[in-house]
């Protein structure tokens, strides 16, 4: 979301108040409250540290040092195994103009074509699904006040009242408008118990339920055959298919009553009705076509394209949409260029100063890119910015043992992650309050976050970092130190691309609270693009396109060993892999340990009680926390927060299948067991 606060500093120290901000409107979260805990933690990284061999300890250096020890190991590792031999791993959290200097700097400095980053495991399923869907991929084509303004909101694998409660103001909104709220989970999360309708579906059969959606839409004669007509292709094929699911299948498939989903869809059929997905529905190894399933059911109902209607998607990290916007992804160029694109590559080598046979192609996933660490042909060095690999990475054992085993590893990061714990080289990185940078937040609104705090000295900005390594590999001009000049340059080569940021400035920023994109020149003084497609998709032709997508079943169901499905998400008091917010006091006070979820009958069943330390086992890894009883989660199912380190990684359980499409891992579901230690 982006909330808006201010920081204030007196002799007593800092203190944080809200903004009455358009995204927030003065709300926050609990995150957002403890944020300033970080400002002066004792933890920070304040020097370089190198390791001089592997197992040896770390040593405090100069920023000369660490920067000729990493550009020299660089420079031989590609000459002894080529180019590609090289990779880099951005974040979603990095700022725009982190992003686009880290993606070019992969391309122009190290020529390497191996770029990708943490969105990967994020934002990719539903970027892949807008892109063919629609044209373009902005998390929502619309902004957050929309919502309060529809009849009906379909939200699917998201638990939004813990992971963005300030969100919730909108729905909130929405329900004394007399509008309703259907969600779509496994568990009955505190999202779902907001709900008018909770479907409380078996993980991983999203796609088997916009199926039969789609199909009784058709059956009970709910679409809107003029809007199909007229603003779209190819749904006769989505039709075929949709239609081939029969009698009980819904009950097989979802668990879930085939009535519960007649009247839902017929509640969608109805007035203003929107989408919404997450990682839920997502992190799957069909998280593509489950997005486009559901927009299959927008489309054919025409809820799409209008004022208050439509489909987005919740974007799940700080700067998830911009950071997959300008570079970081292994087959995009900034703008969302396409890096195959003969004409995106040579107006970004003209805008870049390379020739274009300079300019690297695609590179590998995120995934693949960490499966071929120490293969032929494979990466022999890494630089991680943003990242914590050996958290955030299903089957976590294997890619720590993969990274341990890089000829050089070179973290860039605020706090020693344990992922940092594993480097050759650590570089201290500023972080929010102590530069200035533009995120762009899930709407598309493009925001400015400015300096309020001093960084520890020794820390440096990571556009510093990438400037200061480009002039020791030979391509310093080609980069900026700080955050406008580097915007400036990121405006002129999006000029004319589908991210166009052409017409943003950081004063216009300002003036707007946010700038939506696309924004040209000629949209500046309106501050962007709020609402797309009112009038025409983003594909050529204007319209949108059906995508027939059928369920396969999971890439991994439960069985006689493993009968449980076993899935993760987040916690109200922790983010991400942790490695910032379980620095922070009151937050650990909340949710300091990882802890798994089942259903009362379960544990009796097990002879399991609340609050012991249970085993929970699948066939890559076992983790063992504590027991939480509860009825609010599916008596086939287990949850477990993935902000944890050590014995409490959830990801050293989760399935490496891919998307094929988007190369989103299978991080939602999997086969596992549970069990009392020592059984």
């Amino acid at each position: 979301m982006q909330c808006g606060m201010n920081l204030n500093h007196t002799h007593e120290g800092w203190s944080i108040e809200a903004r009455d901000f358009p995204t927030n409107r003065g709300g926050m979260c609990r995150k957002g409250w403890t944020s300033i805990a970080l400002l002066e933690h004792p933890e920070r990284l304040t020097a370089p540290l190198i390791r001089r061999e592997k197992g040896g300890s770390f040593e405090a250096v100069s920023w000369d040092e660490a920067l000729d020890f990493v550009a020299s190991r660089f420079i031989a590792i590609q000459s002894e195994q080529g180019r590609d031999s090289v990779g880099v791993f951005g974040g979603g959290g990095l700022t725009n103009e982190k992003a686009y200097a880290l993606g070019k700097f992969a391309r122009v400095a190290l020529k390497t074509a191996n770029i990708d980053y943490n969105g990967r495991y994020c934002m990719a399923s539903a970027a892949a699904a807008g892109l063919r869907a629609y044209g373009i991929d902005r998390g929502l084509p619309f902004p957050m006040q929309d919502i309060a303004g529809a009849d009906t909101v379909f939200l699917f694998g998201s638990n939004l009242a813990e992971t963005m409660p300030p969100i919730v103001q909108w729905f909130d909104e929405l329900k004394e408008n007399g509008g309703k709220l259907i969600v779509v989970d496994p568990r009955e999360t505190p999202t779902a118990r907001l709900a008018d309708v909770h479907l409380q579906i078996t993980p991983g059969s999203d796609l088997a339920l916009a199926n039969a959606m789609l199909s009784i839409a058709v059956e009970e004669n709910l679409i809107d055959e003029e809007f199909i007509a007229t603003r779209t292709n190819g749904f006769e094929c989505a039709r075929e298919v949709a239609g081939r699911i029969w009698n009980g299948y819904i009950e097989w498939a979802c668990g879930i009553d085939e009535e519960q989903v007649r009247e839902v869809t017929r509640m969608l059929f109805e007035g203003n009705s929107m989408f919404l997905s997450a990682r839920g529905a997502e992190q799957h190894a069909n998280g593509t076509e489950t997005v486009m399933g559901f927009i299959n059911v927008a489309l054919a109902m025409g809820k799409a394209g209008k004022t208050f209607n439509g489909y987005g998607t919740l974007t799940g990290q700080g700067n998830g949409q911009g950071g997959r916007e300008h570079g970081q992804k292994c087959d995009q160029l900034p703008g969302y260029r396409k890096i195959l694109d003969p004409i995106h590559r040579a107006e970004v080598a003209d805008h870049w100063g390379v020739s274009l046979d300079e300019l690297p192609g695609a590179g590998k996933n995120a995934v693949d890119l960490l499966n071929s660490i120490g293969e032929p042909d494979g990466i022999r060095a890494l630089w991680t910015m943003g990242s914590n690999l050996v958290i955030s990475s299903p089957n976590a054992n294997r890619v720590r043992q993969k990274i341990e085993s890089l000829d050089l590893l070179v973290v860039s990061d605020l706090f020693m992650s344990e992922t940092a714990q594993l480097a050759d080289v650590v570089l201290p990185s500023m972080q929010w309050a102590e530069e200035e940078g533009t995120m762009t937040n899930l709407e598309g609104r493009v925001l400015k976050r400015n300096r309020a705090a001093a960084a520890p000295e020794g820390a440096r900005s990571d556009l510093w970092t990438i400037q200061a390594l480009a002039e020791r590999l030979g391509q310093g001009d080609k980069f900026f130190p700080d955050a406008r000049t580097t915007f400036d340059e990121l405006r002129r080569v999006t000029k004319g691309a589908p991210a166009d940021y052409s017409g943003i400035s950081y004063e216009g920023i300002d003036q707007h609270d946010g700038m939506f994109w696309p924004c040209p020149d000629e949209q500046a003084e309106n501050g962007g693009t709020q609402r797309l497609f009112l009038d025409r998709f983003a594909h050529p032709d204007g319209r949108a396109v059906f995508h027939p997508v059928e369920w396969w079943g999971r890439a991994e169901e439960p069985d006689e060993q493993y009968p449980l499905f076993f899935t993760t998400g987040r916690t109200m008091a922790q983010y991400q892999s942790g490695t910032q917010t379980r620095r922070v006091k009151e937050l650990n006070a909340v949710a300091g340990r990882a802890w798994v979820e089942l259903h009362p009958d379960l544990a009796l069943e097990l002879n399991i009680e609340h609050g012991e330390i249970v085993r929970v086992s699948s066939r890559r890894g076992a983790i063992e926390v504590e027991a939480r009883l509860t009825d609010a989660i599916r008596p086939d199912t287990l949850f477990a927060p993935f902000h944890y380190a050590g014995q409490g990684c959830a990801n050293l359980l989760t399935i490496p299948a891919l998307d094929p499409i988007s190369k989103m891992p299978e991080f939602k579901v999997c086969a596992a067991k549970i069990e009392k230690v020592g059984v």
